[in-house]
């Protein structure tokens, strides 16, 4: 048995902790076949969001859905359905790149692993250090593991934390190309960033996060960043709070 949805919708989403509001109120909807960019500065409540996404925490109050399913109904069948590349890449580096892929392909209960395996380490032009431990690997050859690991599922909502961190102008492209490949074959991305020119030819709606709040982002011809600025200079308190990047 399988679930399956094409719509994650965020109702009036809270998350505290202790006495830090960590979100706020925060609604929105994510559609299949579109890419979600979430931005904001740091300790805005991007990465908080995306745990409760994936389930890895509970919203204080507010409800996540994902098409008609949520977390109490479906538990460990909608956590198939999600892939997660956060800040942890949730790699082992004391084992290769493919014994990593074997492993959480097997957790997975991918069929045909070998050949998963292979063409994801080709996709992430790591088949030549494929037997190599990862605790050798640059910060961006492991940035590439971490993707394909957690693609290695066919997920149908994509999670991602600073995606481009340590990638070269290369390894960005690739990433760009596997991103517009996976929107094109009906998933849910939620992206968050800080790399808002990369992120700017690639999301097709955007929300910003402020001190857990869910901005307006505007729309039109404007640039990224420049509506980013606009978002965080709108939402400061009056006389003070620093400029944005």
């Amino acid at each position: 048995m399988t679930v399956d949805f094409d719509r994650l919708v965020l109702d009036d989403v809270t998350r505290v902790f202790e006495r830090r509001r960590a979100l706020s109120h925060v609604s929105l909807t994510c559609e299949a076949g579109e890419i979600f960019g979430l931005l904001g500065p740091n300790g805005a409540g991007k990465s908080t969001l995306l745990s409760i996404v994936a389930t890895l925490l509970s919203p204080s109050a507010g409800t996540v859905r994902y098409g008609d399913h949520t977390v109490a109904q479906a538990g460990p069948l909608l956590r198939a359905r999600i892939g997660l590349l956060g800040h942890d890449l949730y790699l082992y580096p004391e084992l290769s790149a493919r014994e990593n892929l074997t492993f959480f392909a097997h957790l997975y209960a991918v069929e045909d692993v070998t050949t998963r395996v292979g063409q994801a380490l080709e996709r992430a032009n790591l088949a030549d250090r494929a037997d190599d431990p990862v605790f050798g690997y640059s910060r961006g050859m492991r940035q590439r593991l971490a993707l394909e690991r957690a693609l290695l599922h066919d997920p149908r909502l994509l999670l991602l934390d600073e995606p481009f961190t340590g990638l070269d102008d290369a390894s960005t492209h690739a990433l760009l190309d596997r991103l517009r490949e996976f929107r094109a074959g009906g998933r849910i991305i939620v992206l968050a960033t800080h790399d808002l020119d990369v992120a700017d030819g690639i999301v097709d709606r955007v929300g910003i996060l402020r001190n857990g709040r869910l901005l307006d982002a505007g729309r039109g011809g404007e640039s990224l960043r420049a509506r980013y600025r606009a978002a965080l200079l709108a939402a400061a308190p009056a006389g003070g709070g620093g400029r944005p990047a």
